[in-house]
């Protein structure tokens, strides 16, 4: 990866370009659909996009269904087909993308192609929360296995138990959500994104380059972590002030195409 010292010089980027980064159940999902609907920013899905090309037969679709028909890993040149273009098309625009990149290597070809392009990441942020809430938040976890509509029975319960709020329909558990699955996931986390976070935590913000691109974010909930966030991008990005309103007690809503599962 070709980094940036934090105190180098850089050219003033003002637009939102960021990674949301933390446990599987720390509440990215959440907190990007808040700034969703708060600030307008959209948040792109890996997932989202690659399924859209796969519906749709485009060249890097098939070559996709082949890969996963054949039970094979997604290779990262794959996923930047499908990712980086729709990245240019938002070149003015503000963005949150989730779900990629999960791993370094993922996240120099990330870097790299977006330097490239002119439009570098402006913030990454890592969040910091317990593993014993994130393990209840699990346990508490239901799912509308259609649509992918997450429910939690803590925060954000169904309107009528057991029954997804648009369908009417049954709520399931899904077969990781336990503590033996969790543990592993949690260790994978740690393998899989360690050094990328260390990665990234050596490079300097393009709208300041005394700052660090990413910053960590630490509490129990995602009530407690949202205000540092809302805070966190008003003194990055000053022009987002005049978009936002008061959120408490938000725990986000159903996820649209382009958005984020509620609880991830």
């Amino acid at each position: 990866m070709r980094q940036q010292a934090v105190h180098a010089a850089a050219p003033v980027q003002q637009r939102l370009r960021m990674l949301m980064m933390g446990c599987p159940g720390s509440g990215k999902g959440t907190l990007s659909a808040r700034l969703e609907r708060q600030l307008s920013v959209p948040v792109l899905t890996a997932g989202d996009m690659l399924r859209w090309h796969v519906r749709h037969g485009t060249e890097v679709g098939r070559e996709a269904d082949r890969v996963i028909r054949a039970g094979s890993l997604m290779p990262d040149t794959t996923m930047m087909r499908l990712i980086g273009p729709e990245l240019v098309k938002r070149r003015d625009s503000d963005w949150i993308l989730d779900g990629f990149p999960r791993t370094d290597a993922q996240a120099e070809r990330l870097h790299d192609f977006l330097e490239d392009a002119r439009m570098p990441l402006t913030l990454v942020v890592h969040l910091i929360v317990p593993e014993d809430v994130i393990l209840q938040r699990i346990l508490d976890r239901w799912t509308h296995m259609p649509s992918g509509r997450v429910y939690n029975l803590s925060f954000n319960p169904p309107k009528r138990a057991g029954l997804d709020d648009i369908t009417g329909e049954p709520l399931e558990k899904r077969d990781d959500d336990n503590p033996d699955t969790f543990k592993r996931r949690i260790e994978s986390y740690y393998a899989l994104t360690e050094p990328m976070i260390e990665r990234f935590r050596r490079i300097a913000c393009p709208n300041d380059p005394s700052r660090p691109l990413l910053v960590p974010l630490a509490g129990a909930t995602s009530d407690e972590i949202w205000p540092k966030l809302q805070a966190l991008i008003h003194e990055r990005f000053p022009y987002m002030a005049t978009r936002t309103s008061s959120c408490p007690g938000d725990a986000g809503g159903a996820a649209g195409p382009s958005s984020a599962s509620t609880t991830a």
